[in-house]
This record gives structure tokens, C-alpha cells and sequence, in this order.
């Protein structure tokens, strides 16, 4: 997005070291740091305290977490773990000595291999907005808080200029006359890029290599994170760069609305998106387990909910609260997001990241 604050938690943006052979991220590229104390490495909850483990993300608007604590008499102590491939990995490798008490930012690309690991303990929140968040299934012991779309972006003032159509869909982005216009982040170290790669194969089956093929050839240009292709890369970014297209988010055109008011000057591309779904869950082994409930259901009230669209860009699950004025003429959600299940995420991640490599990279 147009500012130099960090975006989307993510923002799905994120520009992660995704091995090949092991995690692909989805997170933001560039996130602002939480309110809170972070690490690696956590101590064990002492009485009053519980500890969240999330990916570096993480952000409520000051005094949210304060709220808390004066509600419960609950202390929150934060511990980050980089983006949401690596949240999911140490969850998974200490599941026999847990970082903490509670987790969020577990998405619906590692939802499944979290539940198999039994990483997250069974917990049924009683918040009221329980009932959205179980619209957004992630399986056992996982509440769904926030999800978005990763969306492929353009810069209408650039078509306008050109008197060039937009694009539409994936497949208008393999013609020739949007020869050289496209960036998107790199599917193994960006975790939009990894989505984008998703809704390919969600959209094209078994054929998405060769999707990205005809990509590669109308001159897709490939960057090493979000960060680079919509902030250096792309003309509506801010750097004036030259490709007016990008991949970004949904939620990403409000951020180009003029100061002094009018129409976002970029839109998103609804039939190209994935979307994104963040988890929040207790703990496995929690030494504090009522109190990871507790912050659970925290994460669900109005308070949290209506917080969400401003400091982590992404729809709140709750219907109770209302996204942004401007979200809702310039930030509309896909009508019919491409979807892959999970259990196909967890099964091929890492062969379809080879696989993208091989095509795109060489």
C-alpha cells in the first residue's frame, strides 16, 4: 500500500525465507511491531500472565491489550515467530514444551497441519461473535478472528493514461498487449506470492504450470517480496515504477484514496483473488489454558473486531461491527475467491514451490 507504514498483517505482506523443500509463508512483508514484548524463546507464564505466540504481524491499536488486562486482570506478553510458515513450524516443533499459552495467525494454508500435529487444544469460544468465526471453519481447536483476499491490483490512472482496457481475470493477464505489466512477489520467500500461486492452482487444476508459463512469457516480472513489486515496481505504488500491475490485497486501493479525499486510484482485480483466513487457538500443553480462552474470546468482541480492518487490514469474522466507510466502496471482498483444501496445501506445498521455481525462476 501507498504508505510507508507497514501493510497488511497479512497483512498477509510478508517477505519470508520460505525454503523450498518446507514452509511457504502467508503474512506481510513489512509489519509494524506489537505493542508487547517479543522473542523466540518464551518463559513460563507466571500467575495472571498468558502468553501469545503469533507471527511478527501482530498488531492492536495501543491500550487494546490493556483493555484486556484491565477486563481480566490478565497480563498478555507477546512472543513473535516471524511470518506464519515459521509461526506454524515452532508451534510444531515445540509442541512438547509450548512458547506459551495462546497462538494467532495460524491461516487456512497451515490450518491443517496445525489440527494433525495437535498443536492447538480444543476450545469452543462462547464470545458472541462465535457464531461468525464458525462461518470460517479451520478445523478442531482453531477460532477464526480476520481473513482478506490476495488480489491482483492495477493502477487506473496508468490504463487510463495508455487508453488501454484493464484486465479482468487471470487469464487476460497471458495477453500480449499487457506484455511487461505484470509484478507479483516471489511464490517461495512472499507469502501473497505463495496465495497468488494458490489461486492459480485453484483456478487452472493440475494445469497451473502452464498457466505460469504464458506468464513468463508475456513478460512477468518476479520480486523478491511485496514490499519491492508494489512499492518499487508498480506506478500506483508510490515510486511511480514502471508495471501497473501488481499483486497486493483487496483491502489495498482504500490506501490510495487522496488526502484531500475522492476515488481510489487503484482497484482489485475480484476474479483473480485467494482468500486468506487467520486463526486464533490455546495451546497444546498451555500452562495457562483459561486464560488463552479467555484471550481467545478477547479476540472476538466488538473492541478487537472493529480494530482489525485499521491495524491489520483484513475483515473482521464478526458481522456485529463495521469495516470502513471506504472499505466497502473500494475494498469489496471476491464474490467467488479460488480455493484449494487444505489438506492439498499441506500434502503438495512443497512440490508445487519446486515446481513454481523450476518454471518461473529457471
Amino acid at each position: 500500500m501507498p504508505r510507508t507504514a507497514p501493510h497488511h498483517r497479512l497483512v498477509l505482506a510478508a517477505t519470508a525465507a520460505l525454503a523450498v523443500a518446507s514452509l511457504a509463508a502467508c503474512s506481510s512483508d513489512d509489519a509494524p511491531a506489537a505493542p508487547a514484548t517479543t522473542g523466540a524463546t518464551s518463559t513460563s507464564a507466571a500467575p495472571g500472565t498468558v502468553t501469545l505466540v503469533t507471527h511478527d504481524s501482530f498488531t492492536l491499536s495501543d491500550g487494546i491489550l490493556d483493555d484486556f488486562t484491565k477486563q481480566t486482570g490478565i497480563t498478555v506478553k507477546v512472543v513473535q515467530q516471524g511470518d506464519a510458515g515459521a509461526l506454524v513450524n515452532q508451534l510444531v516443533l515445540t509442541k512438547d514444551a509450548p512458547l506459551g499459552d495462546a497462538t494467532f495467525g495460524i491461516d487456512n494454508t497451515f490450518a491443517s497441519r496445525a489440527v494433525d500435529e495437535g498443536v492447538v487444544a480444543p476450545y469452543t469460544s462462547t464470545a458472541p461473535a462465535a457464531a461468525d468465526s464458525a462461518t470460517h471453519p479451520g478445523g478442531a481447536g482453531l477460532t477464526a478472528i480476520d481473513y482478506g483476499d490476495v488480489c491482483i491490483n492495477v493502477d487506473h490512472a496508468w490504463f487510463t493514461k495508455h487508453h488501454l482496457a484493464e484486465p479482468v481475470t487471470l487469464d487476460d493477464l497471458t495477453d500480449a498487449k499487457y506484455k511487461d505489466l505484470l509484478v507479483v512477489p516471489n511464490a517461495v520467500t512472499s507469502s501473497p506470492g505463495f496465495a497468488f500461486l494458490l489461486a492459480t492452482v485453484g483456478a487452472k487444476g493440475d494445469d497451473w504450470p502452464a498457466y505460469w508459463e504464458a506468464l513468463k512469457k508475456n513478460g512477468l516480472k518476479v520480486a523478491d517480496g511485496w514490499s519491492d513489486a508494489y512499492y518499487t515496481d508498480f506506478s500506483g505504488g508510490g515510486a511511480d515504477g514502471p508495471r501497473p500491475i501488481v499483486l497486493s490485497y483487496a483491502s489495498s486501493p482504500p490506501e490510495t484514496i487522496p488526502k484531500g479525499g475522492g476515488d481510489a486510484t487503484t482497484g482489485a482485480l475480484l476474479d483473480t483473488c485467494f482468500r486468506q483466513t487467520e486463526y486464533a487457538g490455546v495451546l497444546a500443553g498451555a500452562k495457562n489454558p483459561a486464560g488463552a480462552e479467555q484471550l481467545v474470546d478477547f479476540l472476538l468482541s466488538d473492541e478487537v473486531q472493529a480494530d482489525i480492518p485499521g491495524s491489520m487490514y483484513m475483515y473482521p469474522v464478526s458481522t456485529a461491527v463495521q469495516v470502513p466507510q471506504e472499505w466497502q466502496k473500494f475494498a469489496p471482498l471476491a464474490p467467488t475467491p479460488f480455493d484449494v483444501n487444505p489438506g492439498d496445501i499441506t500434502e503438495h506445498r512443497a512440490d508445487w514451490l519446486a515446481q513454481w521455481s523450476q518454471v518461473v525462476i529457471g
